[in-house]
C-alpha cells in the first residue's frame, strides 16, 4: 500500500463527516486566501494549494468525539494547516529553497519578503480562526506548539554544519519542530471534542510519536529519495547543513563519514548525492526505518489507553500505518 493508498484507507475509516469536515477547512483556508488581496492573497492560495494531504487537520477530527463536532472543529483545522504552512514558508525563506513539493516556493516567485509577509499572513491567521471560538485552553495549545517550532527552528540553525550533533540533541529536535505540531493537532481535536483532560494528554502523547516518526522517515527519504516522490533534490538536508539521524547512524559506521566536514565538501547537489549514496552503503537507512517503526509502535500503545470508539481507533491507526508508508 502507497501513502496515497493509506489517506484514503483513513478518509474511508473517518466515514462521510470526516470527508465533510475537511471540505470545509478547505473552505475555509480559501477564505483566508482570498482576504488577503491579489499579491499576498495570490502566495498564500498558492502555498495552500501546493498539495499535501492535510494529515494535521485530519488528526483534529478523529481525536474528537463524534457527537460534539461543530464549527470549532472545522476552525481548528483551519488554524493547525495554516501554521504548519506559516512554518514551511518561513523555513523556505531561512533556507532560501526554490522548491517544495516540486513547485515553486514564495521565495522563488515572490522574494524573501513576499514570502516572510506570506508566512506572517499564514501565522497570525492561524491563531485569528482559534481565537474567534472562544476557547482559551485551545488558544493555548496552538501557542505552545508554536513557541515549540520557533525552539526547534532556532536549535536547527545553531547546530548547522556541526559534526558533534547527537542522537538526543537530534531527538529533541525533531520534538520540538515536528511532533509538537502533531501533538497539538491531537489535543485540539480532544479538546474541542469534550475529551477528558486524561484522554487529551494521551492523545497528545501519541501524535508526538507519530510526529517523530515523521519527521524520521522524511529525513530518510531525503537520503534515498528520489526527487519525483520528495519534491526536492536528494540530500537537501545535507546542502543545507542540517544533521539528520541517518548521517548520525552512518558516522558510527563509516570512518569517512565520521571525518565528513559539510560545509566543506557538500557543496552541490552531486556532492550532496554522493554523500548520500554512501550514507546508504552503511545500512543507516535500515536502522533508522526501524527506529521510526518503534516509535510509531508506541503511539499506537499509547492509543489503546485513550478508550476510544473502535472506528476511531481505527482510524488513528491507518493514520499511523500511514505515516510508515510514505517511505515505503
Amino acid at each position: 500500500m502507497n501513502a496515497g493508498a493509506a489517506l484514503a484507507s483513513v478518509l474511508e475509516a473517518g466515514g462521510p463527516r470526516l470527508a465533510a469536515g475537511l471540505a470545509q477547512v478547505e473552505q475555509r483556508l480559501a477564505v483566508v486566501a482570498g482576504s488577503a488581496g491579489d499579491r499576498l492573497g495570490g502566495h498564500a492560495e498558492a502555498t495552500l494549494t501546493a498539495g499535501g494531504k492535510r494529515l494535521r487537520p485530519v488528526l483534529v477530527f478523529l481525536c474528537a468525539d463524534e457527537a460534539e463536532r461543530d464549527g470549532r472543529l472545522i476552525a481548528a483545522g483551519a488554524a493547525i494547516e495554516l501554521l504548519h504552512m506559516a512554518t514551511l514558508v518561513h523555513d523556505d525563506v531561512l533556507d532560501a529553497a526554490r522548491l517544495r513539493r516540486g513547485r515553486p516556493t514564495v521565495f522563488a516567485t515572490g522574494g524573501r519578503q513576499a514570502a516572510t509577509a506570506t508566512g506572517d499572513l499564514l501565522f497570525s491567521r492561524a491563531f485569528a480562526e482559534l481565537a474567534a471560538g472562544g476557547h482559551p485552553d485551545a488558544v493555548r495549545a496552538l501557542s505552545q506548539a508554536s513557541s515549540a517550532l520557533a525552539r526547534g527552528e532556532l536549535m536547527q540553525r545553531a547546530d548547522a554544519w556541526s559534526p558533534a550533533i547527537t542522537r538526543a540533541r537530534y531527538i529533541e529536535r525533531c520534538e520540538l519542530k515536528t511532533a509538537s505540531l502533531f501533538a497539538a493537532a491531537c489535543r485540539l481535536g480532544a479538546l474541542l471534542g469534550g475529551a477528558e483532560p486524561s484522554q487529551s494528554d494521551e492523545l497528545a502523547s501519541f501524535g508526538a510519536g507519530i510526529g517523530l516518526a515523521f519527521q524520521i522517515l522524511d529525513d530518510v527519504l531525503d537520503v534515498s529519495g528520489p526527487a519525483h516522490r520528495t519534491g526536492k533534490h536528494r540530500g537537501t538536508d545535507l546542502l543545507d547543513g542540517t544533521v539528520t539521524l541517518p548521517l548520525i547512524e552512518a558516522r558510527e559506521c563509516d570512518p569517512g563519514l565520521a571525518a565528513l566536514d559539510l560545509r566543506a565538501e557538500v557543496t552541490d547537489p552531486d556532492a550532496a548525492q554522493h554523500i548520500c549514496d554512501a550514507i546508504a552503503a552503511t545500512g543507516a537507512l535500515d536502522a533508522v526505518r526501524e527506529e521510526a517503526l518503534t516509535y510509531v509502535g508506541e503511539a499506537k500503545q499509547v492509543l489503546t489507553r485513550a478508550r476510544l470508539s473502535s472506528e476511531r481507533h481505527a482510524a488513528l491507526e491507518l493514520v499511523a500505518d500511514g505515516v510508515v508508508e510514505r517511505y515505503s
